[in-house]
C-alpha cells in the first residue's frame, strides 16, 4: 500500500496545536488604542498628549536598557526629568502651596524659604529636600510636606516656641524654647515676650522661665531676667525692685517668695530688694530704706 501522497485517506489526521497568545487579535488591537485614548480624553487629557506620554515611557525603558554603570544613573536622571516635564504638560504642575500651623507673623518668613513656586512640575519635587529647607529657615521645629495631585502642595509646620528676647553685647535677638536665636525675627514685634539679659542667659532661661510663668503675680510684674556672673539670676520687676535668686535651687527660693507674698503681699506693697540667696533666710529691703541693713523675715 502506498505510504505517501494520499489526501483524504481514512488514516488518522494529526492537528498541530498552536500556542495561545495573550496578545489581542488584530481586530481587538485596532480597537484597543482608541479605547485607551478615549479614556484619557475623558480624564481631561488630550489623546495626542496621552499617546506621546505613553510613547515617552516606552522610549525611556529602551533607553535605560542601553546603559549601565554610571551612565545608567545619568540616563535615569535624564529620563526622570523628561517624564516629569511630560507630566507637567498634562497639567501636573504646582498651582497652590498651602502652609498650615504657622502664626500670622512667622508665615511670611516661612514662605520666603519654601523652594516651591506655582508652575513647578509637581511630580519632580523632592519632598525631603523641601522639608529640610523649610526646617533650616530658623522658624520651624518640624515640617511635613504633602503632595496632592494634580497640582497642590501642603506644608504643615510646627513652629519653634518664641521664649524670650535676649539682650547681649548691645544686641536684641528673639530666642526659641531651647535658647537658640531665631533668624529673621524682629524683637520689636515681640514686645510681649520677657526680656533676658546677659551672657549665657539665652540657654539658661529655659530652666527659669517656666518657674516664673507658673506664678502669674510675679510674671505680670516681670521686666527682665538678668544673668549674673554666668551662674545665677536676678529678677528685675517693672517698678525697679530686684529679686536675687541663688545659683542652685531657684524653685525652692521662689516657693519662699510665694510664702512671703501670701503673708505680707510684698509684691503689691513694693520693695527695693528681696534676697533669696541664703536658703535659711529671706532678706527684704523696703523701698523707703536708704542705707540700713535689710529687715529680716522668716522663710
Amino acid at each position: 500500500m502506498p505510504q505517501g501522497g494520499r489526501r483524504g485517506g481514512g488514516g488518522p489526521q494529526v492537528r498541530v496545536a498552536r500556542p495561545k497568545s495573550n496578545a489581542p487579535a488584530r481586530g481587538e488591537a485596532r480597537a484597543y488604542a482608541p479605547a485607551k485614548l478615549g479614556a484619557a480624553s475623558r480624564l481631561g487629557v488630550s489623546p495626542l498628549a496621552a499617546f506621546n506620554l505613553a510613547g515617552g515611557v516606552v522610549a525611556a525603558g529602551l533607553f535605560i536598557a542601553l546603559f549601565s554603570g554610571g551612565r545608567l544613573a545619568e540616563a535615569g536622571e535624564r529620563i526622570a526629568r523628561g517624564a516629569d516635564a511630560g507630566a507637567a504638560d498634562l497639567g501636573f504642575r504646582v498651582a497652590a502651596v498651602h502652609l498650615t500651623g504657622a502664626s500670622a507673623y512667622s508665615a511670611p518668613h516661612i514662605r520666603a524659604v519654601i523652594p516651591v513656586r506655582p508652575g513647578d512640575p509637581i511630580l519632580g519635587l523632592d519632598l525631603q529636600q523641601v522639608r529640610a529647607e523649610v526646617e533650616a529657615g530658623g522658624w520651624v521645629r518640624s515640617a511635613r510636606v504633602i503632595r496632592l495631585l494634580p497640582d497642590t502642595v501642603v506644608i504643615a509646620v510646627e513652629e519653634k516656641g518664641h521664649m524670650a528676647v535676649w539682650q547681649h553685647a548691645g544686641a536684641l535677638r528673639v530666642i526659641d524654647a531651647r535658647g537658640q536665636p531665631i533668624e529673621g525675627a524682629d524683637p520689636a514685634n515681640f514686645a510681649d515676650l520677657p526680656l533676658v539679659v546677659g551672657e549665657g542667659g539665652a540657654e539658661a532661661a529655659a530652666d527659669l522661665l517656666p518657674l516664673v510663668r507658673a506664678r502669674p503675680r510675679l510674671m505680670e510684674r516681670l521686666e527682665a531676667l538678668v544673668r549674673v556672673d554666668g551662674r545665677r539670676w536676678d529678677v528685675r520687676l517693672k517698678d525697679g525692685a530686684l529679686i536675687q535668686l541663688p545659683a542652685v535651687g531657684e524653685d525652692s527660693a521662689l516657693i519662699r517668695l510665694d510664702q512671703l507674698d501670701r503673708q505680707s503681699r510684698v509684691l503689691e506693697l513694693g520693695f527695693a530688694r528681696v534676697d533669696l540667696r541664703d536658703p535659711e533666710m529671706v532678706a527684704v529691703r523696703p523701698r523707703e530704706a536708704s542705707g540700713a541693713d535689710p529687715a529680716h523675715g522668716g522663710a
